[in-house]
């Protein structure tokens, strides 16, 4: 996308309709300059359409109140997903001043809309009788939404509460670019043979080109990108390198100055405590977990309680075997969080026969890829064919046109894989258009997006199992927004609760471990040859080793986070750093391991609302992927045909139809139990 004005060219956003391939947006013609004007004209077309739909003087009907609001706000939506999908993905200073100004502004239209007594007084007199179940769906979420967003409080109440929306839109932006800004800024220069000791070459290859995007052609460098600075505390034999690199990585966001978001924390969860006071809850994470699966906040720290204890006991006794090795290293001080991840793999050499050198060269991207294709192809019956002639926002961005197995068309799918400075950190799915079928049959485009390292000049990007996890997990959520088969806009794709949401793509994960899988796509990137049958064995019989680490971190996560929401003191404001020490002290956490996400960084829960008090679900949905595959393996088959279409019809093609408990049940003929969760993870007794 180009960085240059855009005041005297036609914008692409005042077209009624996109002529590009499948709708996409025409990128090389969108300049940052055209979307503030792009907004305001979709804003205030929206703003008309909600006072036409308010100020209706005939009775209220779905058609005219409920389904008239879903018809509303496309061009907004339009512009929004252009627009956010960019400024995560490839953003510039240009569209980082635009969401700063528009964050806020969309809050309070938000706000707006579900406090507009008018229209709360039409969608609140809607009848059910003579809906089909998909509309009264529809009916009871649209009514849900409203109340949750103040629409039955007093005047007083409902300025507030849209104040406090705005505000929390601008801090959630300052959050995430402050800590884009941070991962940005850091780099640790590899001077010489002596700072790349114990690297392997696919990463010293990776450093190298690196620094080569840095202007520092011939030299390496570490950057916080996951795929560059995970290998890096894994293989460096430097350790006082190793900390000076993983100090960055864990003080991102709480460094002083402008990019601090010690701050930008105590005031968010000020005003979340106080909304959800205003709304009648002891807490925010009593509001959150209201409309979820697990039901309420007890629920959600019960299973966290569950996995905490022996989690912690896995990780204490894997603690003490490395400690022990990094004696016979030589070294006298105590084990460190920078050394963990450095002696893991060092006794996992040892027990398992493993080096992660020895895999990578069987998991190229693009036969991951493949794999994550041909899976769903066994699965549902989709084809793939990729398309090299579209529009798309950066050079390495990839299409795949999607099919069914009667030939129609599904979707789109971009895969945006590699790293780079424009892109803040981690892997996401989001869709640049939601499936739907009001408006006429309207296909979703999704796209998933990673931070994987490229490979040396001429040779291919080789991922680590955990990068090839991450890809099969992203793959998970957009297949969920592809098979999308929903009328209503509101309850397409992934618009479930928060705690089922990681079932599609944490279920997903499980068909890149299975023998079959690997035995087709784990090929060596040179010869082509299958991965060894010897290599294999090994590589599975190592899943769950160092899962105490694995659990301590995540779970360590989830219960700050609840701790945070819960806390009866956020409205009169907390000191982040020192309460999430209070809180890890309370559970006893190691001193050897770190949170996942510590607090300053925690995007999930801080740039935005979309896990805050919810992180836990990755854990929530754990359970029920766990106990879901189990249903393939008790088919005898997993891509057992019958099994698969219940998958497809209950879970990853239903979007938001019915309850997630239902949509479980309906699946598997029960609800599930944490028992294959830890078994999954190592964690049950022998």
């Amino acid at each position: 996308m180009r960085g240059v004005t855009a005041e005297h060219e036609p914008n692409p956003f005042s077209e009624p309709a996109w002529t590009t391939p499948h709708g996409l947006p025409p990128f090389e013609r969108i300049a940052p300059a055209h979307y503030e004007p792009a907004f305001e004209r979709a804003l205030a077309q929206h703003v008309a359409e909600i006072e036409a739909i308010a100020g209706n003087p005939e009775p209220p009907t779905f058609a005219n109140t409920l389904e008239a609001l879903e018809r509303s706000g496309q061009g907004l939506r339009r512009v929004s997903a252009t627009f956010f999908n960019l400024t995560g993905s490839h953003t510039n200073p240009d569209l980082q001043g635009v969401e700063r100004a528009v964050a806020p502004r969309l809050a309070r239209h938000g706000s707006a809309i579900y406090l507009n007594p008018d229209l709360w007084a039409r969608v609140s007199a809607v009848a059910e009788d003579g809906l089909s179940d998909e509309q009264k769906r529809v009916r009871e979420r649209y009514r849900l939404r409203f109340r949750r967003a103040g629409a039955e409080l007093d005047a007083e109440a409902k300025e507030r509460m849209a104040a406090i929306a705005a505000r929390l839109a601008e801090l959630g932006t300052r959050f995430s670019q402050n800590l884009l800004a941070d991962e940005s800024a850091f780099m640790l220069e590899l001077s010489g043979e002596e700072d790349l000791a114990g690297l392997p070459p696919f990463l010293r290859a990776a450093a190298s080109r690196a620094a080569e995007e840095r202007g520092l052609k011939g030299r390496h460098v570490v950057t916080l990108s996951r795929s560059l600075i995970d290998p890096f505390l894994v293989f460096s034999t430097r350790r006082d390198l190793r900390e000076r690199a993983y100090a960055a990585w864990i003080r991102r966001g709480e460094n002083g100055g402008d990019t601090d978001n010690r701050a930008i924390i105590t005031e968010t969860l000020r005003l979340r405590a106080e909304r959800a006071r205003l709304l009648g809850y002891a807490s925010y994470a009593d509001y959150r977990l209201d409309d979820t699966m697990a039901g309420s906040a007890d629920a959600a720290v019960g299973l966290l309680e569950e996995v905490w204890a022996p989690a912690r006991a896995r990780a204490e006794a894997e603690r003490d075997r490395l400690q022990a090795l990094a004696r016979e290293d030589g070294q006298t001080a105590p084990l460190a969080p920078h050394d963990w991840r450095h002696y893991a793999e060092r006794l996992r050499r040892r027990e398992h026969a493993l080096d992660e050198g020895e895999i990578k060269p069987y998991l190229a991207l693009e036969g991951m890829i493949q794999a994550a294709f041909d899976t769903a192809h066994r699965l549902f019956g989709l084809s793939f064919t990729e398309l090299h002639d579209v529009p798309r926002y950066h050079p390495e961005v990839r299409a795949w046109e999607v099919a069914d197995r009667d030939g129609r068309l599904v979707g789109l799918f971009l895969g945006d894989y590699f790293a780079r400075a424009s892109k803040r950190s981690g892997a996401w799915m989001s869709g640049f258009r939601s499936q739907e079928r009001l408006s006429g049959e309207v296909t979703p485009i999704i796209v998933n997006v990673m931070n994987f390292a490229k490979g040396a000049e001429g040779e291919p990007a080789l991922l680590s199992f955990d990068d090839a996890r991450t890809l099969f997990h992203e793959f998970g959520h957009a297949l969920h927004g592809l098979l999308s088969d929903v009328t209503y806009p509101m309850l397409a794709g992934t618009a479930v609760a928060g705690d089922f949401v990681e079932l599609p793509s944490q279920l997903y994960e499980h068909w890149l471990e299975q023998p079959e899988v690997l035995r087709s796509h784990a090929r060596h990137y040179r010869t082509g040859e299958p991965m060894p049958e010897d290599l294999l064995a090994r590589l599975l019989a190592a899943r769950t080793f160092n899962q105490g680490f694995a659990t301590v971190e995540y779970t360590a996560s989830a219960i700050v986070d609840l701790d945070l929401h819960l806390s009866g003191e956020a409205e009169a404001g907390i000191d982040p750093l020192a309460f999430e020490a209070e809180s890890l002290r309370r559970i006893g956490m190691p001193a050897e391991i770190a949170m996942r996400h510590r607090t300053p960084h925690f995007q999930h829960i801080f740039a935005g609302e979309g896990y805050a008090a919810g992180y836990y679900s990755y854990l929530w949905s754990e359970v029920l992927d766990a106990d879901a595959f189990d249903a393939f393996r008790e088919a005898g088959n997993i891509f057992d045909p019958a099994t698969a279409e219940r998958l497809r019809t209950y879970v990853y093609g239903a979007g938001n139809l019915r309850d997630a408990r239902s949509a479980y049940t309906a699946f598997r003929g029960r609800l599930p139990s944490t028992a294959p969760l830890l078994r999954k993870r190592g964690l049950a007794a022998a």
